[in-house]
């Protein structure tokens, strides 16, 4: 570490992109942050990326727009990036970087620290086992999510990921407890119309004051997208490991952050792998997804959503691919539901929540919650077989059975799928809905439910008992 912080480097080898190259430097580390001044005295902050004998690559968070290669000066200041967090930050917008958005004051109290995160014991971990509720059906009832989970949202450009989003951050709970909640959204890359309705969304609900709102919009330096999510995330640290709250993060969009990566890879001319993406693009978002869970000596938790659009709607493009290798399960919007005008357009056959049977069932939700979900599930998928059927033959073509199936596919996808950006349905209402709509298959078509289950919750009506 620089001993004299008075110590200043006067001038640049070269700028590249969002990067400046400082020769002379000593006793530089990486991470290290930088104050830059421009030729104005402008202050800028960046981040060591790499020290090659004795030059510093340096990531200037402010983008590096009007540097002069001879007048720039740099000031090593020999510790990492860190944020002043506290509990005063819920209710308030701010930057990538933990700074007010909103015109007002900084954040009181609290304690600064690194963005990096500290490491958690694998062994310390608890495994995820508390069901959290949305109030969306499709989520809730088919594709739980269970606090301390990695559940990320797979969309596509159009489809309404942010409704989606701000309806998830209005009406997420945790039923029927008294433990303090709290929800962080990170936007990054977003438009400001976007970031906007997120704003007034969260306004108009009521919502805002327990919620903190990271944003990097669009016309933000690109690189200060990879440190709005670390932002978030030590906040979340806190909040959940030090003042025992139970925190959901939601990270929109991660395909905007992987873009900034790309950029600084590319800028420090990197051998590029996958889609020109960098090579270490897995460790660098699992050295995020994995700051989500429990541990055994804290009472709090972090739930985690990473949001993130497949480019050309490719569930193997890089971006979906490796965060479904890191996470418990994805939740898939689909294009031809929203085409139908349903939303949210979530397809009930791609979509999964590994973590569901371990937070949902008799003592959480209900008994029948994974019956329930597994019946729809094949039933679904039958339909789906069927429509395949008749987009060849011809629906008349088929027997009465498989048009019951292609009825129940209707109205599981106008009923229960189909649902108000502002409604707000608990579990034992997804669940009853669940069963009306099953009820319009005949009983002995409900393999995957117990007799006593079908007693209790089946809804005969005419027309279900067709006959073999």
């Amino acid at each position: 570490m620089i001993q004299d912080k008075a110590v200043q480097y006067v001038g640049l080898e070269r700028v590249e992109g969002p990067l400046v190259f400082v020769e002379g430097v000593q006793d530089v580390g990486y991470n290290e942050v930088v104050e830059v001044r421009d030729q104005r005295g402008n202050r800028r902050v960046g981040q060591v990326l790499e020290v090659n004998r004795d030059t510093a690559v340096v990531l200037v968070l402010g983008g590096t727009s009007g540097l002069s290669g001879s007048e720039t000066r740099s000031r090593f200041l020999g510790e990492p990036l860190q944020i002043r967090v506290s509990e005063d930050m819920l209710g308030r917008t701010l930057d990538g970087l933990g700074r007010p958005m909103d015109n007002g004051p900084e954040p009181l109290g609290g304690e600064l620290r690194s963005i990096e995160g500290s490491p958690m014991n694998p062994y310390a971990r608890q495994y995820p086992s508390e069901f959290i509720q949305t109030g969306i059906s499709i989520i809730d009832g088919s594709n739980s999510l269970i606090r301390g989970q990695k559940l990320p949202i797979f969309s596509g450009s159009g489809l309404p990921h942010d409704q989606l989003v701000a309806q998830i951050v209005r009406q997420a709970t945790l039923p029927d407890e008294e433990s303090q909640f709290a929800v962080i959204l990170v936007a990054m890359g977003v438009k400001n119309d976007t970031a906007q309705f997120y704003r007034n969304s969260f306004e108009e609900s009521g919502t805002l004051s327990n919620v903190a709102l990271f944003l990097s919009p669009a016309d933000r330096p690109s690189v200060e997208r990879i440190q709005a999510p670390r932002s978030g995330l030590t906040l979340a640290e806190y909040l959940a490991f030090d003042r025992d709250m139970h925190v959901l993060v939601l990270l929109t969009n991660m395909t905007n952050y992987c873009e900034a990566l790309r950029e600084v890879g590319t800028a420090r001319g990197e051998i590029p792998a996958r889609k020109g993406y960098p090579g270490y693009l897995y460790s660098d978002l699992a050295s995020l997804y994995e700051r989500a869970g429990r541990i055994t000596d804290s009472e709090g938790s972090i739930t985690l959503m990473p949001i993130l659009t497949m480019p050309s709607d490719d569930i193997s493009h890089p971006v979906p691919d490796l965060t479904g290798y890191i996470t418990e399960g994805q939740i898939v919007c689909d294009r031809e539901l929203a085409q139908k005008g349903i939303y949210p357009p979530v397809g009930p056959l791609p979509s999964l929540s590994r973590l569901m049977k371990d937070g949902v069932g008799e003592g959480s939700t209900r008994a029948d919650h994974m019956p329930v979900s597994h019946q729809l599930y094949a039933a679904y998928a039958r339909a789906q077989d069927i429509r395949g059927l008749a987009s060849i033959l011809g629906e008349e073509e088929l027997s009465p059975r498989d048009r019951t199936y292609l009825e129940f596919a209707d109205a599981m996808e106008q009923e229960y799928l189909q649902q108000g950006e502002y409604e707000n349905r608990d579990i034992e209402e997804t669940l009853e809905l669940a069963w009306k709509i099953l009820s319009r298959l005949p009983r002995r078509e409900l393999s995957r439910l117990s007799e006593e289950q079908l007693d209790e919750h089946y809804q005969k009506s005419a027309g279900t008992e067709l006959e073999e």
